[in-house]
């Protein structure tokens, strides 16, 4: 009877054994995601255009996020909800984030997706920083979607999805 514990135990240890080797070399085998531009040309068109809004935004220039935000605006924040009035965001970013807050991007983490016949997606990581509290005070990733229109090389953002 102990001949069959032990080689019933032996049978089960192995197989464990087994099963995690494998497992592990299984997931070593899969590659990591990395994002890799289909347009590298269309990429960096939307990386400057990110840096000139948000230049703007945290420079309090609301003539020139104007400019850049389509007059059929839609902007979806998980926190403040829905606004789809141009001039309402352009009030709410001078009455809440104008010299309050700053954003910051994530270092590569924008991915551009081409979309045919309108311009292009925009995702990425950023954090915001509240410029009045504490220097001490955390800031933490979230994630952004723009949707760019390209009207004639004129870039225009007509969606933006914001989560905190």
């Amino acid at each position: 009877m102990r001949k069959n514990r032990y080689s019933l135990f032996l049978v089960l240890i192995l197989t464990i054994t087994y099963s995690v080797c494998f497992a592990q070399a299984k997931a070593s085998k899969e590659p990591e995601y990395k994002y890799v531009p289909d347009n590298q040309e269309l990429y960096n068109t939307i990386v400057a255009m990110d840096s000139t809004f948000f230049y703007a935004y945290n420079t309090c220039d609301l003539n020139k996020q104007a400019a850049i935000y389509s007059d059929n605006i839609e902007f979806y924040h998980d926190k403040g909800g829905l606004m789809t009035v141009k001039q309402d965001l352009i009030e709410g970013t001078r009455n809440n984030i104008c010299g309050k807050v700053t954003r910051e991007l994530v270092k590569g983490s924008i991915e551009v997706y081409p979309v045919k016949d309108f311009g292009a997606i925009e995702m990425g990581l950023h954090k915001f920083h509240n410029n009045t509290e504490k220097e001490n005070t955390p800031s933490h990733p979230s994630k952004f979607i723009i949707f760019w229109k390209n009207d004639n090389n004129i870039w225009t953002i007509t969606k933006v999805v914001s989560l905190h």
